[in-house]
Order: C-alpha cells, then sequence, then structure tokens
C-alpha cells in the first residue's frame, strides 16, 4: 500500500557550500535531502521510502560550532510503500525452490510463497523447475501470481522487509498473459 507521509529531517551544509543568495542556499538544502533520502531506504513504521513530494519547511539554521557548518531543520512530504498482512499485492517469480518460491513486489525483493499454501500444485524438477496445476496456469520464473500477505518481517541489518504469501483464496494465483 503506498502511504502520503510527511516527516521531519536535520539537513547539514557544509560552510563551504554556503551562499547568501536563498535560492543557491534551498538548492543545496533540497540536493542534500535528497541525497540522504535515496540512502534511507526503508523504515519499519512506514516502509519503502520512495519519493520526496514536496519540501514543506525550512527551518532556522543552527551552526554547529567545530566544523561551521549549519543545520537545517526541514519538513517535507514523500511516498512510502508497505505491505499489510491481508493485503492482495502481485509479484513477479524470480526463484523457484522444492519448497516454493520467491516474489519480487514492488521494492520487497523477498515475498515468499511456500508450496504448502500453493493448493493443487505439485514441484517438477528440472532445468527451469516449475509448479504445476491441472487447474491453474503453471508457476514458474518471470510469471506475475496474484497474493495475499499473511505475514511481514522487519530486518533491521538489511533495512528491508520479507512477506510470507499465499494464493489460497479467490481471485489469488498466476495471472494469464492476456489479464
Amino acid at each position: 500500500m503506498f502511504l502520503k507521509v510527511q516527516l521531519p529531517w536535520n539537513v547539514v551544509i557544509p560552510a563551504e557550500n554556503l551562499d547568501t543568495k536563498g535560492l543557491v542556499l534551498q538548492k543545496s538544502i533540497i540536493v542534500r535531502l535528497l541525497d540522504e533520502f535515496a540512502t534511507k531506504k526503508a523504515t519499519k513504521d512506514l516502509g519503502y521510502l520512495l519519493a520526496v513530494t514536496t519540501l514543506d519547511h525550512i527551518g532556522e539554521g543552527k551552526v554547529r560550532q567545530h566544523s561551521g557548518d549549519v543545520l537545517f531543520p526541514v519538513r517535507f512530504s514523500c511516498i512510502s510503500f508497505k505491505i499489510f498482512r491481508g493485503e492482495i499485492v502481485e509479484g513477479v517469480v524470480h526463484k523457484v525452490l522444492k519448497h516454493g518460491v520467491f516474489l519480487k513486489c514492488g521494492p520487497i525483493e523477498n515475498a515468499y510463497l511456500s508450496s504448502l499454501k500453493m493448493p493443487g500444485y505439485t514441484y517438477t524438477v528440472g532445468e527451469n523447475p516449475v509448479f504445476h496445476s491441472d487447474k491453474q496456469p503453471t508457476i514458474e520464473k518471470n510469471v506475475v501470481v496474484r497474493v495475499i500477505v499473511i505475514g511481514t518481517k522487519w530486518l533491521e541489518a538489511e533495512r528491508e522487509f520479507q512477506a510470507l504469501v499465499s494464493v489460497d483464496g479467490d481471485y489469488l494465483g498466476p495471472l494469464d498473459k492476456e489479464s
């Protein structure tokens, strides 16, 4: 799910980048904010930080004593992406294993679909392993699959989410090429 959130941030501008012209200073603050924003990646509460939409407020700068750099408190709006339990999402299969498949759902690289959560599917070994079903299309690498999220996990060290998903439900499963 996409969220629009407002965040406070502290932007530090080195003394050599300061200029008396307001627009040049504002540009330096925006460029620095975007650089720092891009390295943040994700947070547990907000999910993946995707894009800054507006710079809402630039506070009064405070000079740091030892370096001469100036710290500006800013407030901005951004779009984030976070999945929730019970949400229906679509993902692309990028790895097929004996016990299930891994999907990419937007910025989430590891959404795991266990073979136990694929009723009616059987694993077929081969150079390109797949899950076959008599009633549904085959689940294989690069296939788009509509799934329901049954659990999420935040990994602090990697600053990313993992998800456990299922195709057990109405209108879930691999999508036909025409869909």
